[in-house]
C-alpha cells in the first residue's frame, strides 16, 4: 500500500448493514480475501495493538514468519485471531482510522462476526460454548431453588470447580455469578404489563419507561432492577415490565450463531415495539444488551421497521436520567455524598458514542468525585471464563486493576456487574459495585 494513502478519514464513522442472509457472506475463499486484506493495512498500521490479545496474536504471526508479512502467516493462525476477537467494538469506534465511509472500508469487528458465523454454520460449536451462550435455559434451569443452591454452593467449592473445569473447560478462577430462585420480574411482577400515567415528556424521553430486565439482571443481579425503579420512581418516572422477554442475543452473536440471534429478535421485537407504540421508552442496566438493540440488531435486519423503532426508544439508564437532566427534571435532592469513586466504564456502552453519563450524573452529587477509567475489563461477555482464554483475560484487565488501586477510591463501580466481578477478583479489597447502587444510595433510598 502506498504511503500517500495512509491518512484516514476524518468523516465521522457509519456502518454497512450486514448482509448474512446471503449465500456469498458464507463464502469461504471471500471470507479469507477479506481477512488477509484487513490483516495486512492492521499489520501496516498496528495503532489498536492494545485493546484486545486479537491484535497481538496477528502482529505476533506477522513478525514471526518467514516473510514478516501477512502472506507468511499461516492460515490456521487466523482462526486464533478470530478466537479472541470478543465483539467489544472499540477498534472500530475508537482507533481505526480506516473505518468506512474511508475507502479502505475496515470492519474488524464485523469481519470476525462474519468468520464466526461462516465457522459456527459449518462446525457448530462445543457443548460448553452453545450452554454458555444459553442464558434463558441456563438461568431458568440454575434459578430453580434447590438447584440454585446447588449451583451456587459447587461455584464457591475450590473442588467443585475444578471438576467445572475439568468437565465443561470454564476455568476454576473465573468469576461466575450466583444465581437467584427469587428473580427480578418475581420480585416486580406487580408492574408486569401495569400501565401508568408518565411523568412530563421533554424533548427526548416520554416520561415512562418499560424495563428490560436481561437475563443476568433477571437471574444473577435482581437487586439492580430493583435499584432501577427505585432511582426513577424517585424521579416520578413510572417503570413497567413488558410481559414476557428473552435474551437479546448478544451470547449468541459472539458465538456466531445468527439464526438464534433472528428468533431471538422475534421473541423480542413485536412486544418492544408494542411498548413504544404504546408511548413507552425502553431502559435495559447491561451496555451489551443496550447496544445489541441499539446497533447490532439494526444492522442485522435493516429493514424491519420495529427493530429500528426499538432502536430509537432503547436507552441507557444513566443516559436517560441525564437527558432529564438537561430538561431540569432530575431530583437532585441527595441525602448523602459519595466521596471518591473509580469507574470502569465498559467498552459496550463507550461505543454507545453517549460520553460518560453515568459519571456525570454521579458527579451531580454533592463532595463526590468520579474518576472514569477508558479500559477494557478482559471479561467480555464468556471470554475470561473459559479455560484457554482466563489468563489473556485477567492480563487484559491488569492495567484497570493497577490504577484503582493507585486511586484509593472509596468505591469502585462498572454499569457491567461481569467487567466489575472480573476487576474486583484483582483488587482484593472492594466489592463489585453498580452505579444505580450508589445513585440510589445517594437519594437515601
Amino acid at each position: 500500500m502506498s504511503s500517500d494513502k495512509r491518512e484516514g478519514s476524518l468523516e465521522a464513522p457509519t456502518r454497512h448493514p450486514i448482509d448474512w442472509q446471503s449465500d456469498e457472506y458464507y463464502n469461504d475463499g471471500a471470507l479469507f480475501a477479506e481477512l488477509e486484506r484487513v490483516f495486512d493495512i492492521c499489520h501496516g498500521c498496528r495503532r489498536c495493538f492494545n485493546l484486545c490479545h486479537a491484535f497481538p496474536t496477528l502482529f505476533d504471526a506477522v513478525d514471526e514468519s518467514d516473510t514478516m508479512e501477512v502472506d507468511g502467516v499461516p492460515k490456521a493462525v487466523y482462526w486464533d485471531v478470530v478466537d479472541h476477537c470478543y465483539l467489544c467494538d472499540m477498534c472500530y469506534m475508537s482507533k481505526c482510522p480506516y473505518v468506512p465511509p474511508h475507502e479502505w472500508n475496515v470492519d474488524f469487528p464485523h469481519l470476525m462476526l462474519r468468520a464466526k458465523a461462516i465457522r459456527y454454520k459449518k462446525e457448530g460449536a462445543s457443548f460448553r460454548d452453545k450452554l454458555l451462550s444459553s442464558t434463558d435455559s441456563v438461568g431458568s434451569f440454575a434459578g430453580i431453588p434447590v438447584i440454585a443452591q446447588i449451583v451456587n454452593a459447587t461455584n464457591r467449592s475450590a473442588i467443585g470447580r475444578k471438576l467445572v473445569e475439568s468437565t465443561l473447560g470454564v476455568h476454576r478462577n473465573a468469576p461466575v455469578p450466583a444465581y437467584h430462585s427469587k428473580s427480578v420480574r418475581k420480585r416486580l411482577k406487580d408492574r408486569i404489563g401495569a400501565i401508568g400515567e408518565s411523568a412530563e415528556a421533554t424533548s427526548a424521553t416520554r416520561g415512562k419507561v418499560v424495563l428490560y430486565a436481561t437475563c443476568y439482571g433477571n437471574r444473577n443481579r435482581p437487586e439492580m432492577g430493583e435499584d432501577v425503579v427505585a432511582v426513577f420512581e424517585h424521579n416520578g418516572i413510572p417503570v413497567a415490565l413488558a410481559e414476557k422477554e428473552a435474551c437479546c442475543g448478544m451470547p449468541k452473536l459472539e458465538l456466531g450463531d445468527l439464526e438464534s440471534v433472528e428468533k431471538l429478535k422475534k421473541q423480542n421485537i413485536p412486544m418492544l415495539a408494542a411498548w413504544v407504540d404504546k408511548g413507552w421508552d425502553i431502559v435495559t442496566p447491561i451496555p451489551s444488551c443496550t447496544l445489541m438493540y441499539k446497533q447490532e440488531l439494526p444492522l442485522l435486519f435493516p429493514d424491519d421497521t420495529d427493530v429500528i423503532k426499538v432502536r430509537d426508544a432503547m436507552f441507557d439508564p444513566f443516559e436517560y436520567l441525564m437527558l432529564r437532566h438537561k430538561d431540569g427534571m432530575l431530583n437532585t435532592d441527595f441525602k448523602k455524598s459519595l466521596g471518591r469513586i473509580s469507574y470502569q466504564v465498559p467498552c459496550h456502552l463507550r461505543v454507545q458514542n453517549i460520553g460518560l453519563k453515568t459519571r456525570d450524573i454521579l458527579e451531580l452529587v454533592p463532595d463526590t468525585s468520579v474518576d472514569a477509567i477508558e479500559r477494557c475489563s478482559g471479561h467480555d461477555g464468556t471470554y475470561a471464563v473459559k479455560k484457554e482464554f482466563h489468563e489473556v483475560s485477567k492480563k487484559i484487565a491488569r492495567p484497570v486493576i493497577n490504577k484503582i488501586k493507585r486511586g484509593e477510591a472509596d468505591y469502585f463501580i462498572s454499569d457491567c456487574p461481569m467487567a466489575a466481578e472480573q476487576i474486583s477478583q484483582g483488587l482484593g479489597g472492594y466489592e463489585a459495585g453498580h452505579p444505580m447502587s450508589l445513585l440510589r444510595s445517594a437519594y437515601g433510598l
